[in-house]
């Protein structure tokens, strides 16, 4: 069927009269018509002149129920990615004070959406219902802030403000009105829970300095205050098993609805909140489906849950690829504000990428040479296969990684997007690791897989038979062949 646009697009009323024929009957075009019996997916409806009967209406409202159902889901996990983030960093302490912070950095035991083994992190939740609070943050850090709803807030350290010297931050909440001094970069949230995140940078091969550092000068107090009200917790959480991953089952809905109901809306567009409000979710109600109601969110969080397995793991936008002859995906398809373009929204983009990853901000989508980070990542090997735990593959990164900083090749379990849990405490290769070996024209050869081949240990990531997995190949500071295409990785090869 070919469809156009244009000035005619009025239907004449021609043709053959409408029976039976009456004084004033006059022709109907194609289609305004509804047929008498629809063969669908979901079992035939029968419209008696044009009404459904009452066994298709039950079927059309399950239907509709279950489309708006994975709809509400899919625009729903950015915001319970964060809610399960916020749950599990509250079980170490209370909100405006306790920072848990990976002083020897995140290995395997923390299951966490692809977080990094690179570098040490610093991970804390505030709260806004008493009002501002005032964040002295430290120097030598890279950081961002996000909402509950997960919206990029605003930026801390080298890519934000106060360019990496450290700085004094002033969170307003939501509606706030009253007077700002100057003094501060202020940062408006959408939500009173808010989620700041940096982090600080090995020096000479240890992360000690730049860890000593944050728990020096990281401050948090109300506005009023000064830093000698501030009471800091710094929870180590190196060698702490430790889950952040929320449920992609029917609990899912749960916390989408602890979202909706503790949290302001504004900063949500009214067809999202719909689409929640459609399925039981709606500010200042009860969140009571009954069984029938139940039974379509269960079926819809599984639904859901594939669709965005698939979205990520296999998907087919051709935005998604960095090169036309490689299987290395970008993490933002339309940008950090996923939009195919200003104000239109890409709904596969943002799906993909708040299935799998933590952390929005533009300086992770930056073209700026030298600065910020760059993250290809793929699911794939060089014949577009799943990859395989059972199986051995290499990778081959040509001569000289365009990086100003360091780059790193980290191997994650695709069922949990949380780093492979093997006999590694550390899977990934980076060049970090002096260990690692180069090859004599300056190329890298990374192995993966259940064994590690003969001579190059320290060039391999273990693997697991019977586990798919993916990898992210993270560039810091990425330099001018990489934005030029000039320097690309190999697509990731089977060996005998």
């Amino acid at each position: 069927m070919a469809m156009s646009t244009g000035a005619a697009t009025g239907q004449p009323l021609v043709g053959a009269p409408t029976p039976p024929a009456y004084s004033f009957t006059t022709p109907m075009p194609p289609g305004v018509l509804a047929p008498d019996s629809i063969d669908t997916r979901f079992g035939n409806l029968r419209l008696l002149g044009g009404v459904p009967d009452q066994a298709s209406t039950d079927r059309i409202y399950d239907n509709l129920d279950f489309q708006r159902a994975v709809q509400a889901y899919l625009l729903a996990l950015p915001v319970v990615n964060q809610i399960a983030n916020r749950a599990a960093t509250l079980t170490v302490g209370p909100v405006n004070g306790t920072v848990p912070i990976w002083e020897q950095m995140v290995d395997s035991r923390t299951v966490e959406l692809t977080a990094n083994d690179n570098t040490p992190y610093s991970w804390f939740w505030i709260d806004l219902r008493n009002g501002p609070l005032v964040l002295e943050a430290p120097p030598k850090v890279l950081g961002t802030v996000n909402d509950i709803w997960y919206h990029w807030n605003g930026d801390i350290g080298f890519t934000g403000p106060d360019h990496g010297k450290g700085g004094k931050y002033l969170f307003l909440p939501p509606g706030y009105k009253g007077q700002v001094r100057a003094g501060y970069h202020v940062i408006r949230p959408g939500s009173l829970s808010v989620w700041v995140v940096w982090r600080s940078f090995v020096v000479d091969g240890t992360p000690a300095p730049g860890v000593d550092l944050v728990k020096k000068t990281t401050k948090l107090y109300p506005l009023g205050k000064t830093a000698a009200d501030a009471h800091m917790n710094f929870v180590d959480m190196s060698t702490k098993p430790f889950n952040m991953v929320g449920p992609g089952d029917v609990h899912f809905w749960d916390m989408l609805n602890q979202a909706v109901q503790t949290e302001p809306t504004a900063a949500i567009d009214p067809t999202t909140l719909g689409f929640w409000a459609s399925v039981g979710i709606e500010k200042g109600k009860p969140f009571a489906p009954d069984d029938r109601m139940k039974k379509i969110l269960t079926e819809a969080a599984a639904v859901g849950d594939a669709t965005a397995r698939t979205l990520f793991y296999r998907n087919r936008e051709k935005e998604a690829l960095f090169f036309d002859n490689r299987n290395w995906k970008r993490p933002f398809i339309g940008g950090y504000k996923f939009e195919w373009q200003p104000g239109v929204a890409n709904l596969t983009g943002s799906a993909m990428y708040f299935f799998a990853a933590t952390g929005v901000t533009p300086a992770m989508d930056t073209q700026i040479v030298g600065e910020g980070s760059t993250y290809p990542w793929t699911a794939a090997d060089a014949d577009n296969n799943p990859l395989d735990g059972g199986k051995s593959y290499k990778l081959h990164l040509p001569p000289h990684v365009p990086v100003k900083t360091f780059w790193s090749v980290i191997v994650y379990d695709a069922q949990t997007r949380s780093m492979l849990q093997t006999d590694n405490r550390f899977p990934s290769v980076g060049s970090q690791n002096k260990a690692v070996q180069t090859n004599a024209d300056g190329s890298v050869d990374v192995y993966f897989g259940p064994t590690a081949p003969a001579g190059h240990e320290s060039n391999w990531v273990q693997t697991i038979p019977g586990k798919s997995w993916f990898t992210i190949l993270r560039l810091y500071g990425p330099l001018e062949p990489w934005f030029k295409k000039q320097w690309r990785p190999d697509n990731i090869v089977p060996q005998p």
